[in-house]
């Protein structure tokens, strides 16, 4: 990976839809070299898919909660049933295993408390939990989808 690559992952990153024509020339290639560096990136891992990123307002999941999960149980078993759970409720959009305090931290979007509510009551119904913290983000002050590239290699 050298700066071109970079170059290119930085504005895909923030326009995917970007044409090949103004990419090549913003990194001072000819359209074919250009074309070949970013099939590379995609043969390579580094470009994974193509995704439309969707204004959760627009289709009224406005509400992001930030629910910190406890648990006393750590088995295989235990954790595919909370992972299935999980993976079968769409207003959870991330699922992490944290250290420190909390086990596992999902952020969730709902139009509401209510709708907000019955993620919860769908969630601690399918699998045994011994503590669930929810915060209800007030404001987004950043949200980027774009990594950032200098630890690139």
């Amino acid at each position: 990976m050298d700066s071109i690559d970079r170059q290119l992952l930085a504005m895909l990153q923030h326009n995917a839809e970007t044409p090949l024509a103004e990419l090549a020339e913003a990194v001072h290639l000819s359209n074919t070299p250009c074309w070949r560096r970013i099939q590379w990136l995609r043969e390579k891992g580094y470009i994974t898919r193509h995704v439309a990123l969707v204004d959760p307002r627009k289709v009224n999941v406005g509400v992001t909660v930030f629910v910190a999960v406890k648990t006393n149980q750590h088995h295989q078993q235990w954790f595919d049933t909370l992972r299935d759970a999980v993976m079968g409720i769409p207003e959870i959009v991330e699922f992490y295993r944290m250290s420190g305090d909390v086990d596992y931290l999902l952020r969730v979007v709902v139009p509401d408390i209510r709708a907000y509510d019955s993620v919860y009551k769908r969630l601690t119904q399918a699998v045994a939990l011994s503590d669930v913290s929810s915060s209800f983000a007030m404001e987004e002050i950043k949200f980027t989808t774009a990594l950032p590239l200098n630890y690139a290699q």
